[in-house]
């Protein structure tokens, strides 16, 4: 029984990580590109480098909230239950600087980033 349940938790927790910071439309930054990084363009950085996972509370509540991940990137110091209450602003936010935000349902999004892992697996697939 417990290496079910240890089983169980492992792949959830890959899925809930995985979702929010790799499925298709989440770029991912060279190291040298970091270097001279201005605070806003971190902020950026933050919001185009995650995404989160569409759902009801019962799901926000098994992902420890980090299914609001792009909030949870632009605000590490806040409490992950305040995630969802800032959410429709930082979403605003993005639409009035034309910014994306990377939002989508479980299966949609683990779909998106075992897509990207197939394409980068092989050679030319960047």
């Amino acid at each position: 029984m417990s290496t079910t349940a240890h089983l169980l938790r492992n792949v959830w927790a890959h899925t809930v990580i995985f979702c929010g910071h790799f499925p298709g439309g989440i770029e991912v930054f060279e190291e040298e590109t970091l270097e001279g990084e201005a605070r806003g363009e971190w902020y950026v950085r933050q919001l185009l480098g995650s995404g989160n996972i569409k759902g009801g509370r019962l799901l926000h509540l098994m992902t420890g909230n980090l299914s609001h991940q792009i909030e949870h990137h632009l605000f590490p110091d806040l409490p992950s239950n305040r995630y969802a209450q800032i959410a429709p602003r930082v979403r605003e936010l993005c639409g009035t600087y034309g910014l994306p935000y990377h939002t989508g349902r479980l299966g949609g999004q683990v779909a998106g980033h075992w897509a990207k892992i197939a394409r980068l697996a092989f050679p030319g697939g960047t």
